[in-house]
């Protein structure tokens, strides 16, 4: 295909993915005062004496209930843009590589779902207690702005969600021949560099919840090497 061609076919899939992403948003707007509530439940489940969570704008309900269904809709359509990402690539892999459509399409869905369930599980609970002790040190009594803590919470979930696609990453890039187990055997100190860099970024600004992140992502680099393996026994 020529340049523009595949320009052409980049943009038909950016639209459907972007279509499907408007649509599960919409879908997801008709009931986020569900997920508003499964969002909060993290933090007021934690029964914090004096804790509230409070609006300090006009708009700010409005808004956050837009925030709260895009976040929503980009999990919902998950499944759609990797499928339109596989379909893009796809053509530029041999035939009996484009069988594993599916298996992609299934296996990044259920790492994404185990990141953002992993998060949800056991990051918010831990790293909000820890910090919120924080407000207790110091005798202040916390007012969350909710705003705030649902694009926090959000971003929070749908960055695990694709962290944990690093298996499958590992498994394409072997496949393809760009990497293998060994060159990340061999640079396994700066993976886990890394990792430890991402975890300090993605995370609040303490150490549990950078711990939380950073021992999956270690395990998830342990698994990568033996996708990686497994993917390049498959070449040859």
């Amino acid at each position: 295909m020529p340049f523009t061609a595949h320009l052409e076919e980049l943009r038909s899939r950016l639209i459907k993915s972007l279509s499907a992403f408007l649509v599960a948003s919409l879908l997801c707007y008709s009931f986020v005062e569900s997920l508003f509530s499964f969002l909060t439940a993290p933090l007021l489940d934690l029964q914090v004496p004096s804790l509230k969570l409070i609006g300090t704008g006009v708009p700010d309900a409005f808004f956050t209930k837009i925030k709260v269904a895009l976040a929503a809709g980009f999990c919902l359509s998950f499944p759609v843009i990797l499928w339109q990402a596989w379909q893009f690539i796809a053509p530029g892999l041999y035939a009996r590589e484009r069988k594993y459509a599916r298996s992609f399409v299934f296996f990044g869905t259920l790492l994404f779902l185990l990141g953002a369930g992993f998060c949800y599980t056991v990051v918010f609970p831990a790293g909000y207690r820890f910090l919120l002790q924080r407000y207790q040190v110091i005798h202040v009594r916390p007012a969350i702005r909710i705003d705030e803590y649902l694009s926090f919470a959000a971003r929070l979930l749908v960055a695990f969600g694709v962290i944990f696609q690093l298996p499958v990453v590992a498994y394409f890039l072997a496949r393809l021949g760009v990497i293998d187990h060994r060159f990340l055997i061999r640079h396994g100190r700066y993976g886990i560099l890394f990792v430890l860099l991402l975890a300090a970024i993605l995370t609040p600004p303490d150490w549990v919840s950078q711990i939380l992140l950073a021992v999956p992502l270690s395990l998830l680099y342990g698994i990568s090497i033996g996708v990686a393996y497994l993917a390049r026994q498959k070449n040859e």
